[in-house]
């Protein structure tokens, strides 16, 4: 591998409403990406420009955005990328981006951050259980129960997205490389009908300014995250009430955060910066983690683990794999507020064996996912996409 080729990167991105972890992990792929001497430019969309849009206006550019065709064209001519990484299409730039880029021979290199590509929902989650009725099947009962957004009519357009892009083989043919986030989210990806031999793994990172030693833990449990349905809040409400002589930390803001509002032993701090919440995983004796969705790859996870702390994580999807019981952390059962007490009080009475677990958390992150070891990773990713891409085109 050589490590010395330096590329012209696009990153395309289709940012939410909500700011989120997709868009964090952008950002900091970008700034590494620069700092490793690359030229990096970020094609973007914003999704609040569908206030603008009628719903038949919406379906069309989301199947075939002729602005992000027009857009791409210009950036190709002045830029020439020798790259096109994509992390979101969904619904404003579309899959018509990697049309486009095939159209200049320009490998493209796709992250999957949620399952979309099987899933209107993206999440396999219906009624607060896994559901995976329409995996690698047709979404006709993602339209029939409303999936997306609540609305038959969102749903049917987020299904037709889908449908018309499998149908055209734009998934299987028009991406070269796709990285999932762990091997659990490679599985799923393989099972939906993507090709094993396009799919890389690489998992999140963040840059961290201490060397993750576990001081004085004389924080509280934390949970840090969106206080929505699939984090899990219903289920983190009944244990902390079962346990009303310890107070808990919880950062973030959401539709759930009523839940969570009126328990006494709660410390709600809402949204602050990247540095108070690492100051807070410091001195947590360990982060809880209850989500009854696949999580792909929790952002929080890792820069709990870089911090030193511990997770207390449902024992679900790519979870499983992240956390592995009684040696970073400690699995409970998805859903069970019971089991879930029963492991946030055996922490908190045994801090000696969490603390070796937070050290043991500690080391994976410096093997696993600083930024040095991510970016050994990606540049090999785009090695290989490169050499794909030359290969075709000498036929």
């Amino acid at each position: 591998m050589n490590e010395n080729k330096q590329y012209n990167i696009l990153l395309v991105h289709n940012r939410y409403q909500q700011y989120g972890g997709e868009d964090t992990v952008v950002e900091a792929e970008m700034k590494l990406l620069k700092d490793n001497g690359h030229t990096v430019n970020l094609y973007t969309r914003d999704n609040h420009e569908i206030n603008g849009l009628n719903n038949v206006k919406l379906l069309i550019d989301g199947i075939w955005s002729r602005k992000t065709i027009s857009d791409f064209k210009k950036i190709f001519l002045k830029d020439r990328p020798d790259i096109i990484h994509v992390h979101n299409t969904f619904p404003l730039i579309s899959p018509s981006i990697y049309w486009a880029a095939s159209f200049y021979n320009v490998p493209i290199i796709q992250t999957i951050h949620n399952f979309r590509l099987s899933c209107i929902q993206a999440m396999f989650l219906r009624e607060k259980k896994i559901c995976e009725d329409c995996l690698a099947k047709s979404p006709w009962r993602g339209i029939a129960r409303k999936c997306y957004r609540g609305s038959m009519l969102a749903s049917m357009s987020a299904a037709a997205i889908l449908q018309f892009h499998r149908m055209i083989g734009t998934y299987e043919k028009k991406v070269t490389t796709y990285i999932a986030l762990n091997k659990f989210c490679k599985n799923k990806l393989v099972e939906m009908g993507l090709p094993e031999d396009k799919i890389s793994i690489k998992p999140n990172f963040v840059t961290l300014k201490n060397n993750g030693s576990r001081t004085k833990r004389n924080g509280n449990p934390l949970f840090v995250g969106r206080l929505s349905e699939e984090k899990g809040i219903s289920t983190l409400a009944q244990s902390i009430k079962s346990l009303p002589n310890q107070i808990f930390d919880i950062v973030g803001n959401g539709p759930e955060k009523h839940i969570l509002e009126s328990i006494n032993n709660v410390r709600m701090i809402g949204s602050i910066n990247q540095d108070d919440v690492y100051d807070l995983m410091q001195k947590a004796p360990f982060l809880v983690l209850p989500s009854i969705w696949y999580e792909n790859m929790p952002r929080t996870l890792v820069e709990s683990f870089g911090n030193g702390t511990p997770v207390i994580a449902s024992s679900l999807g790519a979870l499983t794999e992240l956390v592995e019981h009684g040696r970073t952390g400690l699995l409970f059962k998805p859903g069970s507020s019971d089991e879930l007490t029963r492991e946030i009080s055996w922490a908190l009475e045994n801090t000696k064996e969490m603390d070796e677990m937070g050290r043991n958390a500690r080391n994976v992150y410096e093997v696993d996912y600083t930024g040095s070891a991510n970016y050994k990773i990606l540049l090999n990713i785009m090695q290989k996409s490169m050499d794909k891409v030359q290969k075709i085109s000498a036929k």
